[in-house]
C-alpha cells in the first residue's frame, strides 16, 4: 500500500528538547526558541553550551564567566557571525556535561557544513574533544573507540570509561570568508543498555540476534551560521 513499516524493535526512544532561556517563564522559553537557542537530546539528559566568535582564546572555555564573555563577544548556538574581520577565522567555545544519572561522555564533535561555488552543500565531522587521554589526530578525527562496559544479560553498564564533563576550544582551519557555513555540536555519550536490553532482563525475554542491545545516545545543538558580506 506504499506506507512505510517499522517493527517495534527498531524504534528508538522519544528524545528532549533543551532551552537555554533567561527566564522559566512562558515568554522567556518562547524567546529563546525564536532565538533557536535550543538543543536535542535522544534521551539523556545532558548539558551543552555553544559559543562562537572571532577572538575566543582556548584558555577562555574553563574560564568561570564562560558564558558572560561567550555573549559579549560572540554568539550562542542558533546565532550568526556576519563579516568576517581581516584575516581571522570562527573560534567556538563548548561545554558538555552527562546526564547525572546516565552514562559518561565519549567526546564532542564539530559538524561543519558550507556551500561551495555550485551551491552544493558539503559537511565535515571534526572530533574537538574525546575522554579518557585519547588523542585526535591531524585530520581532525580521534579513531581510538571509547570502550563498552555494557552488561547485557543484566541491562547494566559502568561509568568507568568516558568523562562526566568535556571542553572544548576549536578554530576552523579551513575557513573561506566567502562561503556560507554552519557549524553544530554533537557530543556523544559511552554506549549504554537499550531499551530491548531492560525489556529482556525485566520480562525474561531474548529478542533475535539481529535486535541491538546497546545504544550510543547523544545531543545535538541548534547551529551557529556564518553569513558572507555582500
Amino acid at each position: 500500500d506504499g506506507k512505510a513499516a517499522f517493527s517495534g524493535w527498531n524504534i528508538q526512544a522519544a528524545g528532549l528538547a533543551g532551552v537555554w532561556a533567561r527566564e522559566n517563564t512562558r515568554a522567556g522559553l518562547f524567546d529563546a526558541m525564536k532565538r533557536k537557542e535550543v538543543y536535542g537530546s535522544t534521551g539523556p539528559r545532558m548539558t551543552v553550551r555553544l559559543f562562537a566568535g572571532w577572538d575566543f582564546q582556548a584558555d577562555e572555555v574553563e574560564s568561570p564567566d564562560f558564558a558572560a564573555q561567550g555573549y559579549a563577544r560572540g554568539v550562542p548556538m542558533g546565532g550568526d557571525l556576519k563579516s568576517a574581520p581581516a584575516g581571522k577565522a570562527p573560534t567556538f567555545m563548548v561545554r558538555a556535561m552527562r546526564d547525572p544519572e546516565g552514562g559518561n561522555l565519549d567526546r564532542i564533535q564539530i559538524i561543519k557544513g558550507w556551500l561551495d561555488a555550485k551551491n552544493e552543500v558539503h559537511e565535515r565531522i571534526y572530533d574537538v574533544a574525546v575522554s579518557g587521554g585519547r588523542k585526535i589526530g591531524k585530520d581532525g578525527r580521534c579513531k581510538i573507540p571509547v570502550g563498552n562496559t555494557v552488561d547485557v544479560p543484566n541491562a547494566t553498564f559502568k561509568n568507568t570509561i568516558g568523562d562526566p564533563l568535556l571542553m572544548a576550544y576549536w578554530k576552523d582551519p579551513e575557513f573561506d570568508t566567502k562561503q556560507r557555513a554552519f557549524y553544530y555540536v554533537r557530543v556523544i555519550q559511552i554506549p549504554t543498555p537499550r531499551w530491548t536490553a531492560y525489556d529482556c532482563k525485566r520480562f525474561g525475554i531474548k529478542m533475535a540476534d539481529y535486535v541491538p542491545m546497546t545504544v550510543t545516545e547523544r545531543c545535538y545543538t541548534s547551529p551557529v551560521w556564518y553569513t558572507p558580506a555582500k
